[in-house]
């Protein structure tokens, strides 16, 4: 039987998995695992032809490796969360300023300190960067590339020269 075959089309088009469909995929991973020809694990199964097998383990493995990076993901987002939660603190928290081991006084009253206020909020916008870069949030960069008409030309050249060899 054609492991294409077995899977119901989706309303978009796509195949959908069934649990038997995965169950099969897990198995040819298995027996590949072993050392097992694609040859082979398709005759076990009962597909046609080698590549049925191979396309079972490929969508193993991409499952898995997407498993994994969420699961990293995952991690990642909550160590973020922990060092947001800290620089958070360190932003709330009155700070003074501090010369030669005494709080310096201005007008009777502690010197404010803006310094480590303003290092938070560096270190909060850097955690917010990672955040947007590791779930994809930020657009990607539009660049405009010019070319002038010589730079086209000896490209061109260089292309059918190239194709010469």
């Amino acid at each position: 039987m054609d492991a294409s075959k077995e899977r119901p089309r989706g309303g978009d088009g796509q195949f959908v998995r069934s649990l038997s469909t995965a169950e099969r995929d897990a198995r040819a991973a298995e027996l590949r695992s072993k050392g097992w020809t694609y040859r082979r694990i398709a005759a076990e199964l009962g597909w046609k032809q080698g590549a049925d097998a191979y396309n079972a383990v490929q969508r193993v493995l991409k499952e898995t490796v997407r498993e994994a990076g969420e699961e990293v993901r995952s991690l990642e987002l909550e160590r973020l969360d922990r060092l947001e939660a800290a620089a958070n603190e360190v932003l709330e928290r009155e700070h003074v300023t501090v010369s030669n081991g005494r709080v310096v006084v201005l007008h009777e009253a502690p010197l404010p300190d803006g310094g480590p206020v303003l290092a938070a909020i560096d270190r909060l916008l850097k955690i917010q960067e990672r955040r947007a870069r590791l779930l994809g949030l930020d657009a990607p960069t539009k660049q405009n590339i010019s070319i002038t008409p010589e730079r086209a030309a000896a490209l061109e050249q260089l292309v059918e020269e190239l194709g010469e060899q």
